[in-house]
């Protein structure tokens, strides 16, 4: 049996072109290398799964490249043999470092001693170190001089998740890029050109909860995906109801129906609705942050027209828009800070179960309440009929006492 090679590592990209949601970082490398002005020290910083390493080795198969013209193209070749070594982490120049297990001054200096020595076939001695910031204060002590002023022919590129813990005196040393988080659109068309290539499908809401699910990162996205086409038994067609029970969600239609019977102060119908998910072991803490989105969702689209609501069906969608027409912005914003404050007391409950049904009861009773416009209005309206009768009986008054002068003479 071959053994099957997961998606993260068949799609991982092989040059600048194909790096994913990082075009400030491929235009100025490209223009580096197109100009040779190629820096001796590059530090690659950013959450889990956006690249950092990949990039790495993709300046390492760039510099090295040996049907390259960087006038023309910056992209490697793939195909010479040291692309092909390099992309099978087999280049003897290029020394792949993992900081996290080998964090001593020792480790260090067995590269200071090393960087002497001139590559055996390739233009550029390169030292990719991952996780930097593992490293103990002696190793980046040991390392400052040989950063500052390291041979030609040596290039070093770090990679971190943790830049903040990197010192500043290693870092005034390195040309630093910030590998972005990418967003839902992005990693959705992502993986829906993966799936082309597989000759496979996905409806699209599978895709963008994929997508949220991964919180900007590539890799779990692929990762994701791998294991929805495992639990899919690799059928041609991606359904969305898979997708959302493999990511362990609550039904979405249920959680819209929650809600808007919370709008409407139907305290009895809100706790059957709640039972039916807590007999399905449905995380209450989930079930708030469920609804804190379906809120920020409703909020979003009464404010901002044109919002999109691409992870949501169209049902849903027509939901949200009709609540986002009847329920007033004060009632939404207070509504999210009751529910922001519900995940809080929720996380610290000994029974999350009667956190949440005292939050509906909030709820429910906070919607019953007036509007707080609409009470000042009444009372200032009340204010006015108040003193128009009062004006209105004062000018009676001093009718009256007219009155009673008539036909009196001034003595």
């Amino acid at each position: 049996m071959s053994s099957y090679l997961v998606l993260a590592r068949k799609y991982r990209p092989q040059s600048f072109d194909e790096l994913v949601g990082q075009e400030v970082l491929v235009t100025t490398l490209s223009n580096a290398i197109k100009n040779n002005r190629i820096h001796h020290a590059y530090i690659l910083t950013g959450i889990r799964g956006v690249g950092k390493t990949t990039t790495a080795r993709i300046i390492a198969k760039t510099l090295n490249c040996e049907n390259i013209d960087p006038k023309k193209s910056v992209q490697a070749c793939g195909e010479c043999e040291n692309c092909r070594l390099i992309t099978g982490s087999k280049h003897q120049d290029v020394i792949e470092i993992d900081a996290a297990s080998r964090t001593g001054v020792d480790d260090i200096r067995e590269i200071i001693e090393s960087i002497a020595y001139a590559p055996v076939s390739a233009r550029h001695k390169i030292y990719i170190i991952d996780e930097v910031h593992m490293l103990s204060n002696s190793a980046f002590n040991a390392l400052l001089k040989t950063l500052e002023e390291p041979p030609a022919h040596v290039k070093f590129i770090f990679a971190t998740t943790e830049i903040r813990k990197v010192p500043v005196t290693i870092l005034s040393r390195c040309q630093r890029f910030d590998l972005r988080r990418l967003d839902e659109i992005e990693i959705a068309i992502h993986l829906k050109n993966i799936l082309t290539k597989e000759n496979l499908e996905a409806e699209e809401l599978a895709l963008s909860l994929i997508a949220k699910a991964s919180e900007g990162s590539v890799r779990d996205s692929l990762s994701l995906l791998d294991q929805a086409l495992a639990n899919n038994n690799h059928q041609k067609n991606l359904p969305t109801d898979l997708v959302e029970k493999m990511l362990g969600l609550n039904d979405k239609n249920k959680v819209l129906e929650l809600l808007s019977s919370l709008l409407s102060g139907d305290f009895a119908t809100s706790s059957k609705i709640f039972n039916e998910f807590y007999s399905y072991s449905s995380d209450v803490s989930h079930l708030v942050q469920d609804l804190l989105f379906i809120t920020h969702r409703i909020t979003s689209s009464k404010l901002l027209p044109d919002y999109r609501l691409d992870d949501c069906s169209k049902f849903q969608q027509n939901k949200i828009h009709e609540i986002a027409e009847k329920i007033s912005l004060n009632s939404l914003t207070r509504i999210w800070q009751m529910l922001s404050k519900g995940v809080y007391e929720i996380s610290f409950a000994s029974s999350p179960k009667m956190v949440f049904e005292m939050l509906m009861a909030r709820i429910c009773h906070l919607v019953a309440l007036p509007d707080l416009k609409q009470v000042l209005l009444s009372t200032n309206n009340d204010k006015n009929t108040v003193a128009q009768k009062s004006d209105k009986n004062n000018d009676n008054l001093i009718e009256d006492i007219l009155r009673s002068f008539e036909g009196s003479k001034l003595t």
